[in-house]
């Protein structure tokens, strides 16, 4: 859970920063607070044999709400600038026990929207307007993601 919430925490930060996230996963917002959609059902499903995923072979099972590294996946494809943002959210709420972070985060996001249960999608707008961008920022950012979308598409299709 704790991986979930700092990974959103990193991609939140670097969207409103560069206009862009790190990982390119989608959003939700969850009874636990937001997600990334495929980093939570990695963890809580494990979907993938380990032979047939990236993920498997660098991350345990979960057991208990908690994964492992079990082999170092390298920094390759980070740039220098993301290495000082994951140091600098590590050094932000790191130290935090997972619940307790759970906690302080419903306090300081509002695009988090309280779930009973499920998922409902939590778009970039949200997290931009929740950042004080303008309207035109917000336009700009989600044409720029939208087309990053589009040329990925692209090229995971040849």
């Amino acid at each position: 859970m704790k991986l979930i919430k700092l990974l959103y925490m990193l991609d939140r930060a670097s969207l409103l920063e560069w206009g862009r996230p790190v990982t390119g996963d989608h959003y939700y917002s969850m009874k636990m607070g937001p997600v990334l959609s495929e980093v939570h059902d990695l963890i809580t499903e494990m979907r993938l044999p380990a032979e047939e995923s990236y993920w498997a072979s660098h991350i345990s099972e979960p057991s208990g709400w908690e994964v492992s590294l079990r082999d170092d996946a390298g920094r390759d494809a980070l740039s220098e600038a993301e290495e000082e943002l994951i140091d600098h959210v590590w050094s932000q709420l790191g130290s935090f026990d997972p619940f307790l972070l759970v906690d302080f985060l419903h306090k300081i996001l509002p695009e988090w929207k309280e779930v009973d249960r499920g998922r409902v999608p939590l778009p970039y707008r949200d997290i931009l307007m929740a950042g004080k961008k303008s309207a035109e920022e917000i336009a700009a950012i989600e044409g720029e993601l939208e087309s990053l979308a589009s040329d990925y598409r692209v090229l995971a299709a040849h």
